[in-house]
């Protein structure tokens, strides 16, 4: 993922590597692969979030964030199952929020893993 990620430059770049860390940084358990062309985190087989990068702003999303708590209002998107946190570098983000979220994803899949 870290050459992936390389490609994305400047702020936007920054933004993407600082927040797929923290998807990385939720367990031992974690691994990473190339979903659909983004850079993608995983617990076992299943994937629980990912982080792309556009053209004036990087998402960090959840594959069942529609089933996430949201108490600050970080999640956007109307899908069935997805939900994504869309960062600006002009546009400071609650990280703390963000990195509970990453966290919370991470919790909820490794539950429905153990059931």
């Amino acid at each position: 993922m870290d050459r992936c990620l390389a490609d994305a430059v400047g702020p936007l770049g920054d933004l993407a590597r600082r927040w797929f860390g923290a998807l990385r940084a939720v367990g031992d358990d974690v691994r990473e692969t190339l979903h659909d062309g983004q850079p993608t985190a995983c617990i076992g087989d299943a994937a629980f979030g990912y982080v792309d990068v556009f053209k004036r702003h990087v998402n960090v999303g959840f594959f069942l964030g529609a089933e996430l708590p949201d108490p600050a209002g970080l999640l956007e998107g109307t899908g069935a199952f997805k939900r994504h946190v869309k960062l600006r570098p002009d546009r400071p983000v609650d990280e703390a929020a963000l990195e509970r979220l990453i966290q919370i994803a991470a919790e909820d899949l490794r539950a429905r893993l153990d059931d």
